[in-house]
């Protein structure tokens, strides 16, 4: 009884002697933040994106029943409508997207014309399944879009074959396919990433071992668009002055995707879609370097209103207005610098 007594006395003692500044904080729950973001920036990302490319399936087939000018200007369009929601997602290109190995389905680029010519020229039965089966860049996005505008950007209805029009079709179903696959990846109703991800640490409910990771991988996502804008889609046909590089240049539509890309960053960064508001990285900044979250808002608007002011279309601009690409190019680098280098660091050692 003694040597009991004598135990508590000092374990009594070295409690009370521990000083406050050395007493272990609980670790901050940032639960808020990965559920705003899955349930209200990626998920209805996605789900937008599928609709899109729905309703893009509908204006195709109209045009393959009815070539005529208005339907392909409808089909135009809805092309472009579709592919803002896919490029306000490249911010987050995690989960599924890459494990299922969805990216190459819907956004290969470049297309490969010489192969596409040759299945033009085929007898093999167009079908979804088909297209399904092909190499990336026989399909996605960039496949349709090349059947829609044509290589200068010019095509009319003159200019469409049967069998370029069955093409389109069936290509236009793989994308959703593939767009409907991403959605219902997260979607709470079906294979459910999005709780995997908003669970981040809770071993019953996900594969992330904590928070953080979770965090991280959102703020990679970050980092990688950012150095994809400038330093690949901004950059290759910049430098090499080769308009080959320049990705949705036979819509005229890549000033519109670089600075959707850098408003997915925005997105995540805020924990916004659109008009919702909500948490997001922000706060986690904010709180521990509140100079540096402005820091942060303040680049990406810069980098956004830089690309927007490139000169004319960008295929015009990477031969005649090659300043401005340059200073869009130095805009979008910055913010992914200070992404790198100040914001990814914080989280990381959270």
């Amino acid at each position: 009884m003694k040597k009991i007594l004598f135990l508590v006395f000092i374990g009594t003692t070295l409690v009370s002697c521990v000083k406050k500044d050395e007493i272990v904080a609980p670790a901050a729950d940032y639960a808020d933040i990965l559920t705003n973001i899955g349930t209200e920036v990626i998920v209805p990302t996605y789900a937008d994106l599928y609709n899109k490319t729905e309703t893009l399936i509908t204006t195709v087939n109209a045009l393959k029943i009815t070539p005529n000018a208005t339907n392909l200007a409808t089909a135009q369009q809805a092309w472009r409508d579709a592919r803002v929601p896919w490029e306000l997602s490249e911010g987050f290109l995690f989960g599924p997207v890459k494990q299922k190995g969805l990216d190459p389905s819907i956004d290969s680029w470049p297309v490969n014309q010489t192969d596409l010519d040759n299945v033009l020229g085929s007898s093999a039965t167009l079908t979804k399944a088909y297209i399904d089966g092909l190499d990336g860049t026989l399909k996605g996005f960039h496949t349709v879009e090349y059947l829609l505008f044509g290589a200068n950007s010019n095509k009319t209805i003159a200019d469409f074959t049967p069998r370029q029009l069955e093409y389109l079709t069936a290509c236009t179903e793989s994308l959703a396919g593939a767009t409907k696959e991403l959605y219902y990846s997260w979607k709470l109703e079906k294979d459910n990433f999005v709780t995997n991800f908003t669970s981040a640490g809770n071993r019953d409910k996900s594969n992330y071992i904590g928070q953080k990771a979770a965090l991280q991988d959102v703020v990679n996502g970050m980092v990688t668009i950012a150095d994809e804008v400038a330093n690949g889609k901004i950059d290759a046909p910049y430098s090499q002055q080769n308009l080959t590089l320049e990705e949705s240049r036979f819509s005229a539509n890549s000033k519109p995707d670089f600075a959707n890309n850098i408003r997915s960053i925005k997105n995540a960064y805020y924990g916004r879609y659109w008009n919702t508001s909500g948490l997001g990285i922000s706060k986690i900044i904010a709180a521990k370097n509140s100079s540096l979250d402005a820091k942060v808002k303040k680049e990406i608007d810069e980098a956004v209103s830089a690309i927007e002011n490139i000169t004319g279309t960008f295929t015009y601009a990477v031969i005649n207005a090659r300043p401005s690409v340059q200073a869009a190019q130095i805009k979008v680098r910055t913010l992914q610098q200070t992404l790198e280098a100040e914001v990814l660091p914080i989280i990381s050692n959270m």
